[in-house]
């Protein structure tokens, strides 16, 4: 309950909660110091290692237990706002000081530093507050990070040794906040009500920190869980500070008193659910008690659900069930029904209702979908990126003969050289055009006769090509016989399909290119390399002109800016000074001689820091003699000419 000390401001020096503020906001600060150092080197950290290695799992993790500590951060700090308060409410009712007063004398470095911080805009600060800023500006900083690190495309790599290292690290800061949390859990509410909260934050802290140790541990170059387990792991910080934002924004419609106790900003529902046994249900009930007086316990409608969930589980888990036997097959495909593992029936597209799982099923094949498959083998782990329409034409658009073609197939045609045969090696693409036939004969012989039919077709075509290209020459391939190849090859390949019963149809067969002999190709070579010879001796010269041009921009521009940042450092040197003489004149106009003196001592230990001083007292040598100052020095005898031996001064009096 929040104390009003208008009402009740004399009885709060008696209770638990404000006699132990000075010592819990001590703890406090010295926790959210350590936790945002931790995870700012670790974002720091992130973000060098992201920039020499992008694709790292160390980047992901980084952030998201950086997160988890700036989540757990943000709540401790809003913790230590709500103790400054009931300190600076105590100290009237102790010490009998001024509140402003007493304050000011005690703060530390930390809270005058965040006190600086809050106050360099006091109009804005006074509508908004501080704990709200810190608050969002924590929320932020996480949410940044989660978002820049967020990639579910990470490939799996071994980390070594500095996995396990890594691993026994966070181990290592996840019993330490054990321990935190432990000792948070045991506290009474009535000495510290924001220690449960701030218990709920830490377990959010240690799930991740946990987890990451796990990803560490696991991690190896086959494994891709740890990676993506990772990057998912950030979604519980990221919801937990999206939640402080939302509370720190929705704050700003609070109304604010001086004298009213403040309550915990940085607490979170969804922390709050991290509890055994999960009950999610129990913690909404008493958030809603709690905060809007509802209790559900009281409404029927409630009561009669709980005890029909399980009737109304069992029967939604049987139709969940029976609808497995309504099949849906779409327009542009068809579905092979299966009883019993025995194939039946081949469904049409729409919707058919057959024998729940798992004693039917339905095998879903392609319904008149045409492909087109090239002869030669390409590496599917290729990733082809969209050209734009408007750039360059991409590289497998290139169709020079001297020119490396993905999707060539390299074939021995018959030649003849000086009355003598011989054989010679082209290169060609040749493509095939298919789809599985639209009987239901075909689609049972395509999905059980064989296992992958882009193979089998490949596999097909390049026997007959071998065949085809054995009997035909240069000559031929690039005259007259090239019009009638691609026939004769797709009806020898049909002709194979059908006697393997394999239920593929050939629509076309189409020959890319045909590559000539090397001899033609490193004739042509030799014109383009001088071309594109000249072309970049054209362009190295524009750019050795543009280079030296930008260097005597870039020169004028450094003077320029060196000029510019001289003449704005002197007139900040004198606004400073300016500054400095308007604050001391308003000083010693308010404070008078008492300023001076402050001034004067101030400057004189300054000066005096290292010197050696000899204090006398006057009374020595009694009332009428005066106290004698011998300032002779007395060193070791040495040569009287020597310009280190200094002449003894007399004595003074």
């Amino acid at each position: 309950m929040q104390v009003d000390l208008d009402i009740e401001g004399a009885q709060v020096a008696d209770w638990p909660r404000f006699q132990r503020a000075s010592f819990q906001g001590r703890r406090l600060k010295r926790i959210a110091f350590a936790l945002g150092s931790v995870a700012g080197f670790g974002l720091v950290l992130a973000f060098f290692i992201g920039v020499f290695s992008p694709q790292s799992l160390w980047p992901v993790l980084l952030v998201s237990q950086g997160a988890g500590l700036l989540v757990l951060a943000a709540g401790v700090q809003s913790a230590w706002w709500v103790t400054q308060w009931r300190s600076r409410t105590l100290l009237p009712a102790v010490d009998n000081l001024p509140i402003e007063n007493q304050a000011v004398d005690n703060l530390g470095w930390y809270e005058r530093l965040l006190d600086r911080i809050g106050t360099r805009s006091v109009g804005l600060l006074k509508q908004i507050g501080a704990p709200a800023l810190w608050l969002a500006g924590w929320a932020v900083l996480a949410l940044l990070g989660l978002e820049q690190a967020w990639d579910l495309q990470l490939p799996a790599a071994a980390l070594g040794v500095s996995a396990s290292v890594g691993a026994v690290l966070s181990l290592l800061l996840a019993f330490g906040l054990l321990v935190f949390e432990r000792q948070l859990a045991q506290q009474s509410p009535v000495e510290w009500p924001e220690a449960p909260p701030l218990a709920q934050l830490t377990r959010v802290a240690i799930i991740v920190l946990v987890l990451g140790a796990l990803c560490l541990l696991f991690s190896t170059e086959t494994s891709l869980w740890p990676l993506r387990l990772a990057v998912l792991m950030g979604l519980l910080p990221g919801l937990v500070a999206a939640e402080l934002l939302l509370r720190a924004v929705l704050s700003l419609f609070i109304p604010r008193r001086d004298t009213l106790e403040p309550t915990l900003l940085g607490r979170s529902v969804i922390a709050d659910l991290l509890r055994w046994p999960p009950q999610p249900l129990l913690a909404l009930q008493h958030e809603l008690h709690n905060r809007f007086g509802i209790d559900l316990r009281q409404i029927w409608a409630f009561s009669y659900m709980r005890r029909a969930f399980l009737p109304v589980l069992a029967l939604v888990s049987l139709v969940g069930w029976l609808l497995t036997g309504v099949h849906e097959v779409p327009l542009q495909g068809r579905g092979i029904y299966e009883r019993f593992g025995k194939p039946v029936e081949v469904f049409g597209p729409g919707l058919h209702v057959a024998l729940p799982w798992p004693w039917g099923r339905v095998l879903n094949i392609e319904n008149g979908v045409v492909h087109e498959l090239a002869t030669s083998v390409t590496d599917s782990r290729t990733v082809t990126e969209a050209e734009p329409a408007e750039g360059p034409a991409p590289a497998v658009a290139n169709r020079l003969w001297d020119a490396s073609h993905v999707n060539d197939k390299s074939q021995v045609i018959a030649s003849r050289r000086a009355d003598q045969q011989s054989f010679q090696i082209v290169n060609m693409d040749v493509r095939f055009v298919y789809r599985i036939g639209l009987t239901d004969a075909a689609a049972l012989a395509a999905t059980y006769n064989s296992a992958d039919v882009p193979t089998l077709i490949r596999s097909t075509a390049s026997r007959i090509l071998v065949h085809e290209f054995a009997s035909r020459t240069l000559d031929g391939l690039l005259g007259a016989d090239r019009v009638s190849l691609a026939e004769e090859i797709g009806r020898a390949v049909q002709a194979d399909l059908q006697s393997l019963d394999s239920g593929v149809e050939i629509l076309a067969t189409v020959v890319e290119a045909i590559h000539p002999p090397a001899g033609a190709a490193n004739a042509y070579h030799g014109v383009q390399a001088a071309q594109i010879g000249a072309q970049a001796l054209i362009a190295r010269e524009r750019g050795a002109a543009a280079e030296q041009t930008n260097q005597a921009q870039l020169q004028a521009s450094i003077a320029h800016d060196q000029a510019t940042a001289t003449a704005e450092e002197i007139n900040a040197s004198a606004q400073a000074a300016d500054l400095r003489f308007n604050a001391d004149r308003k000083a010693y106009a308010t404070a008078g001689h008492a300023f001076v003196l402050e001034h004067y001592l101030s400057q004189l230990s300054q000066g005096l820091g290292n010197a050696q001083l000899l204090i006398l007292d006057h009374r020595l040598g009694g009332g009428s003699n005066a106290p004698t100052i011998d300032l002779r020095t007395f060193t070791l005898p040495a040569d009287p000419a020597s310009p280190r031996n200094p002449v003894p001064p007399g004595a003074a009096h």
